[in-house]
């Protein structure tokens, strides 16, 4: 496994595999690697011929400084399981490699549905999501861009931002949400979670079967399936609502009644950590 630094060496690593007649399958990651990333890894390794992971902490899309701070950071963790995955190309960069001084970047606008959701209670998140992935697809150049479904509105964005800039030469693959035995979606930030925090923390993907269920029964009403949600939510003690909603799985937006492919989400805020979660919803039985 190669462990490089610069931006100019990774892109000689991964044009010299393509040259070889390899396909790369690229996980661009924050680090803090858990097993949701052992599942990207994985993919990548099933669908392409060699396997890159970016490891770097993103502070554009961190409005707060004290949540970039806390974010968790292990390096040598992070290496140790990418080399027991057969990763063969890690890019673990300083930010002035990321950032160069005096290189005018891409700024991708994340437009209306950057603005919702994740959006406004993270005001500027998603300009500094697709600055770092549409740098880094860029330095990775032509592959296959592994991508967790769990954060589902990064995951549209960037597919958009990649179907309006085809010169990037990237297929965008969603992978299947990683859970813990109780439901509760992988995430870095779980590591932050108490005792308790981490028992009621369940209380998201619990709101989102409710919703999942009900919609498989035959509601079509999406206000209903989002009170079901804020109710469950609601009465968990520790957790505080960011938002519940039932978006068109094709368009991000709200939507009023369930007509087409859809997805339920969900935002609560434990003392120690804020959590996010999806599920798409089914078809009605029958």
């Amino acid at each position: 496994m190669e462990v490089m630094r610069e931006a100019a060496t990774f892109r000689e690593a991964t044009d010299a595999a393509r040259a070889g007649g390899s396909t790369i399958g690229f996980v661009p990651t924050m680090g803090a690697l858990h097993d949701g990333h052992r599942a990207l890894l994985r993919a990548a390794r099933t669908e392409t011929d060699r396997v890159a992971v970016s490891i770097f902490v993103n502070p554009m899309q961190f409005g707060d400084p004290d949540d970039l701070a806390r974010y968790p950071r292990d390096e040598a963790s992070d290496l140790a399981l990418c080399e027991a995955e057969g990763v063969d190309l890690v890019w673990a960069p300083p930010v002035d490699e990321v950032y160069p001084l005096g290189v005018e970047l891409a700024h991708p606008d994340p437009g209306e549905v950057g603005d919702l959701y994740e959006g406004a209670a993270r005001p500027g998140h998603f300009a500094g999501v697709l600055l770092v992935v549409h740098r880094v697809l860029d330095i990775a150049g032509p592959c296959t861009a592994f991508f967790g479904e769990k954060d589902a509105q990064q995951l549209f964005l960037v597919r958009r931002m990649i179907e309006q800039e085809p010169d990037l030469r990237v297929t965008i693959v969603g992978c299947p949400t990683q859970r813990e035995p109780d439901g509760l979606a992988r995430s870095s930030r779980n590591a932050a979670l108490g005792r308790e925090e981490r028992e009621q923390a369940a209380c998201l993907f619990l709101a989102l079967t409710e919703a999942a269920e009900r919609a498989r029964a035959g509601e079509r009403d999406a206000n209903s399936l989002v009170a079901v949600m804020a109710r469950e939510i609601g009465a968990t003690p520790l957790a505080r609502l960011d938002y519940a909603a039932v978006v068109d799985d094709e368009t991000f937006e709200p939507v009023g009644v369930l007509d087409g492919p859809s997805r339920a989400i969900v935002a609560a805020r434990f003392p120690s950590a804020r959590l996010i979660d999806n599920v798409a919803l089914p078809e009605p039985a029958g």
